[in-house]
């Protein structure tokens, strides 16, 4: 039974990696994040196998518990993920205000063109 939990897990883990490794971005970036994901694939899958060894890891660091560990593991990569995230809404917000400020100034009427049509209808 727990070895079909873990085979769950590690492909869990697996489809969540390549899931997230599709994502948009330069090349270094998607770079450094696809190493980041295998490098964090590969000890999550050693962790459903070995879970003592998470919790050795962790007492090393003065954790207590492997599962307090992965805690603040994830503690760390939500802020991590809100801080991206909010950086690029703000990438995204400056973006669309320019666009619809060229958008704008294609769209206005020119100065002169408007003038021409006045004087003629006299």
């Amino acid at each position: 039974m727990i070895i079909v939990v873990q085979i769950v897990l590690v492909l869990a883990v697996i489809i969540g990696a390549l899931a997230l490794m599709r994502g948009a971005g330069n090349a270094r970036h998607q770079a450094v994040r696809r190493i980041l994901l295998v490098l964090f694939a590969g000890v999550a899958a050693l962790s459903v196998f070995f879970p003592g060894l998470l919790t050795r890891v962790a007492n090393l660091l003065g954790i207590g518990r492997g599962t307090d560990l992965v805690l603040y593991g994830l503690i760390v990569c939500f802020l991590i993920f809100m801080a991206s995230s909010y950086h690029r809404t703000r990438q995204l917000e400056a973006r669309i205000t320019k666009l619809a400020r060229r958008i704008a100034l294609d769209e206005a009427p020119r100065p002169d063109a408007a003038a021409g049509e006045g004087r003629g209808h006299d």
